[in-house]
C-alpha cells in the first residue's frame, strides 16, 4: 500500500512539473515576441526620425549586401569624394561651370581628407574665381578632365583680371591629375602686341595668372599641365611650404610674359622633375623668396632661370639660400641670371647655380645690375648687394656671349665663384661677343672655356660701399 502511495506521489509531481514547464515556455516565447515588436518599433521610429538606422544596437534582419567594387560607384557616392558634375556642372566647353565647382570646393572644404573631382573626357568652363579656405587637412583636388578659362578678352570682368584660379588661405592642400589647365591665352597675346602698337583702351594692361596661390601653407601641385596662360602659369605669393612635381608647362615662345613658376615672398620651396617652355622666365624667383630648391627642370623655350628683377623703383629685396642644379636649357634667351634694377636696396646671398647643361642659350651666365625693361633707365647710385652666388659646371653652347657680368659701380658683386664653365659657340654661330666681367669680386676654378673667363673676377677688392643689406 505504501509502495502504490509513493508511486502515485511521484506521478503527481512530474506532472506539476511539466504543466509549470510548459506554462513558462508560453510565457518567455510571449516576451520575446512582445520585446521583438517592441524593438522593432523603436527602430523605426529612430530611422523615420534621421533618414538612418541606429548603428548601437544590434543588426537585425539579413546581412548588408557586400558594397561595389572600386570605380564603380556613382558620382558622389564616396563620402570624401566630391564629383563637380553632382554638382550641376556640365563639362560639355560651352556652360559656365563656375558655380558647379564653387558649389562642389565649399562642400570638399569641409570634410577632412576629402578629393574634389574633375573628371576626365569634360571640359569644364570656369570664369575668374577664387577657392578660400581655410579647408579641412589634406583636401585634394584632382584635376583628371580639362579646365578652360573664357576665350575672349571682353568676357572677363575687368575686376578679375590679376588671376583666374585663384586659391586663398588654404593649407595642407594637394593638386594632382592626369588633366589640363587651359588658359586659352592667345586673344590676351594679340591683345597685347595690339595694345603695345595702338594704344587702345579697351583692352586691358593687366594679364590674368592661370593658378595663383596666395598665403597658403604645405601646398603641393604635381603631375598636371598648364598651357597658354594669359601670362604667369603658376604662381606662389606670400606662402610657405611648397612643393611643385612632375608638371608640365607650355605656352608659345613669342607669347609675352608668360612665366612658367613666379615665386614671391614665399619660402621654403622644392620645384623639380619638371618641363617647362614659355615666353618668358621658367622659373622666376622674387622678393622675399629663401630655401628654394629647383632642380632636374627641362626649360626651353624661354628666357631661363632668373632671381629677379630686384628692387624696382627703389624697393626692398630679400632673396638668400637659393639652389639651382641639374638643369637642362635649350634655346633660351638667357640660362640662369640675377637681374637688378638700379638703386634697389637690400641683398641676394647664398646662390647656386651648379651642373647646367645649356644648348643654343643666347647668354648663359648673367648678372646684371643695370636690369631695365625699357629703352632707358636713370642712371641711379645704390644697388641691391649681391654676394655668394657660385655657378659651377655650366656646360654646353651658347649663340651670343658666354657671360655677362655686370655690376654696380658703388655696390660691386662679390665671393663670385666660377668653376669648371666650358662654353662653346653654337655651330654655324659666326657673331658673337666677348665675355663681359665688370666690377666682380671672387675666384674662378679651371676647367674654363673660353680661357678669358680665367680673368673674369678681381681679387683685389679693397673698400665696398656700404648698401642697404641690413634691411634683410
Amino acid at each position: 500500500m505504501m509502495k502504490r502511495n509513493e508511486r502515485s506521489s511521484l506521478v503527481l509531481v512530474l506532472v506539476f512539473a511539466l504543466i509549470v514547464s510548459i506554462t513558462f515556455s508560453l510565457m518567455s516565447v510571449e516576451g520575446r515576441k512582445h520585446h521583438h515588436k517592441k524593438s522593432n518599433s523603436h527602430h523605426k521610429h529612430r530611422k523615420d526620425h534621421k533618414g538612418g538606422s541606429d548603428s548601437s544596437g544590434p543588426a537585425l534582419g539579413p546581412a548588408p549586401a557586400p558594397l561595389p567594387p572600386y570605380g564603380s560607384y556613382p558620382p558622389q557616392a564616396s563620402m570624401t569624394v566630391f564629383n563637380v558634375l553632382s554638382f550641376g556642372a556640365k563639362g560639355d566647353g560651352v556652360t559656365d561651370d563656375s558655380m558647379a565647382l564653387l558649389a562642389a570646393w565649399k562642400a570638399a572644404c569641409k570634410v577632412s581628407a576629402a578629393t574634389l573631382e574633375i573628371p576626365s573626357d569634360f571640359k569644364f568652363i570656369i570664369k575668374p574665381i577664387t577657392l578660400q579656405g581655410p579647408c579641412m587637412p589634406h583636401l585634394v583636388l584632382q584635376i583628371d578632365g580639362t579646365l578652360l578659362a573664357p576665350p575672349n578678352v571682353g568676357s572677363w570682368p575687368k575686376s578679375s583680371l590679376f588671376q583666374w584660379l585663384n586659391f586663398k588661405w588654404i593649407h595642407d592642400f594637394t593638386i594632382l591629375g592626369t588633366g589640363t589647365v587651359d588658359g586659352q591665352g592667345s586673344d590676351w597675346w594679340t591683345a597685347s602686341q595690339i595694345y603695345s602698337i595702338q594704344k587702345s583702351k579697351h583692352i586691358p594692361d593687366i594679364k590674368p595668372t592661370a593658378l595663383r596661390f596666395y598665403a597658403s601653407n604645405n601646398v603641393t601641385v604635381r603631375d598636371i599641365k598648364i598651357v597658354n596662360s594669359p601670362q604667369c602659369h603658376l604662381k606662389f605669393d606670400s606662402s610657405n611650404g611648397v612643393q611643385v612635381n612632375n608638371i608640365q608647362i607650355s605656352s608659345p615662345e613669342n607669347s609675352p610674359n608668360t612665366d612658367g613658376i613666379h615665386i614671391q615672398n614665399t619660402q621654403n620651396v622644392e620645384i623639380q622633375h619638371s618641363n617647362i617652355g614659355c615666353g618668358d622666365d621658367c622659373v622666376s624667383i622674387q622678393t622675399g623668396c629663401s630655401n628654394v630648391h629647383v632642380h632636374h627642370i627641362n626649360c626651353g623655350p624661354g628666357h631661363g632661370i632668373s632671381l629677379g628683377g630686384l628692387g624696382k623703383d627703389k624697393s626692398v629685396a630679400c632673396v638668400s639660400d637659393i639652389v639651382v642644379e641639374k638643369i637642362s636649357m635649350q634655346n633660351t634667351l638667357a640660362g640662369v641670371r640675377i637681374k637688378t634694377w638700379q638703386g634697389g636696396i637690400g641683398s641676394v646671398k647664398n646662390v647656386s647655380f651648379s651642373n647646367i647643361q645649356v644648348s643654343d642659350v643666347k647668354v648663359p651666365i648673367i648678372i646684371d645690375q643695370y636690369y631695365c625693361d625699357k629703352h632707358l633707365c636713370k642712371n641711379q647710385t645704390g644697388a641691391v648687394a649681391i654676394s655668394g652666388v657660385k655657378y659651377d659646371q655650366i656646360i654646353g653652347t651658347y649663340s651670343v656671349q658666354p657671360i655677362h657680368l655686370a655690376c654696380s659701380n658703388g655696390i660691386p658683386c662679390t665671393d663670385v665663384d666660377l668653376i669648371d664653365i666650358q662654353l662653346k659657340p653654337s655651330p654655324g654661330n659666326r657673331y658673337f661677343q666677348k665675355a663681359l666681367c665688370w666690377n666682380s669680386f671672387g675666384k674662378s676654378q679651371a676647367p674654363l672655356v673660353p680661357s678669358s673667363i680665367d680673368y673674369c673676377l678681381r681679387s683685389d677688392v679693397r673698400r665696398i660701399a656700404r648698401s642697404h643689406e641690413h634691411v634683410c
